[in-house]
């Protein structure tokens, strides 16, 4: 059935289908949405610049037909594993620690909890050296801890290997105890109630049911440490020194080698740059997506 309807020019129209209910009306775009002010594009290319030209600048001038002599040099390679070394340990203490501290965070009403979130979060903005610093006055032969653990097991951690691992460690755990404590924020707390009204113990509740939850935000927070104790320059060139297959990282060869030998220093810096890349790519999904 055709309905009839009727033109200015008051013929009737008799081809126009029937329709079972009213139109929906398209959403308008607005104009000028997908225009960007020159005020703001100017800006924003060069502050693009800024970030990327560096990088393009450490690629081009990098000595990429030497760069294989570079790398399987012994020096290079002393760095590179001692980093590597350091790194993953310094990211399991901050597992063992970290994880814990974020659940007390997330999951407890614990009086002072702002402050202790606060103090948590705090390497995070301090000056890396202003860290090494106060590593050195705690743990430090003479320091308020580490004048006990010299005295009493003859003790030494400033200057050592093991030094290195707790630098890296003050500086990259709060990245694992934000992105931990996130995810638990995040996780439903029914499960576990649940786990809890049918017998399991609170451990048990944690372990079977609430760490499987928060996975993905102990692995995101994993990386990120790891990458952090990486990179990590002041407080250990502070807290355990400089000294070549010890304490001596990828960053401290970095910052050496550009005084005698810029070419390895630009290899190491590739390195370091490949790895930040490649943590980068393993957490777009959950750091670089968009809604």
């Amino acid at each position: 059935m055709k309905n009839r309807t009727t033109g200015r020019d008051g013929t009737e129209d008799q081809g126009a289908p029937a329709t079972a209910g009213p139109a929906k009306a398209l959403p308008r775009r607005r104009p000028g949405a997908h225009r960007v002010p020159v005020t703001l594009l100017l800006p924003a290319l060069l502050g693009l610049a800024f970030l990327i030209l560096p990088l393009v600048g450490l690629l081009v001038r990098a000595p990429w037909s030497g760069l294989s002599e570079q790398l399987t040099s012994t020096a290079v390679w002393e760095a590179l594993r001692l980093s590597l070394v350091c790194a993953t340990t310094a990211t399991a203490v901050s597992l063992v620690l970290g994880v814990p501290l974020a659940w007390l965070l997330a999951r407890t009403e614990l009086p002072g909890r702002r402050v202790i979130r606060a103090l948590v979060t705090l390497p995070l903005v301090l000056p890396p050296v202003v860290g090494g610093v106060a590593l050195l006055l705690v743990l430090g032969r003479r320091g308020i801890v580490g004048s006990w653990l010299d005295s009493a097991f003859g003790i030494t951690l400033p200057f050592t290997t093991t030094g290195v691992v707790i630098a890296e460690a003050f500086v990259a755990m709060p990245f694992l105890v934000i992105s931990v404590e996130g995810a638990l924020r995040a996780a439903d707390p029914r499960y576990e109630e649940a786990a809890a009204t049918l017998g399991a113990s609170r451990l048990t509740a944690f372990r079977r049911v609430t760490l499987p939850m928060i996975a993905p935000g102990i692995a995101a927070g994993a990386v990120l440490a790891w990458a952090r104790a990486l990179g990590e320059f002041g407080a250990t060139i502070t807290f355990a020194g400089n000294f070549p297959g010890r304490t001596q990282t990828m960053p401290l060869a970095v910052y050496l080698a550009m005084e005698s030998d810029p070419e390895a220093a630009i290899a190491l810096s590739l390195v370091l740059l490949a790895v930040s890349v490649a943590v980068l790519v393993g957490l777009r999904d959950r750091w670089m997506s968009t809604p």
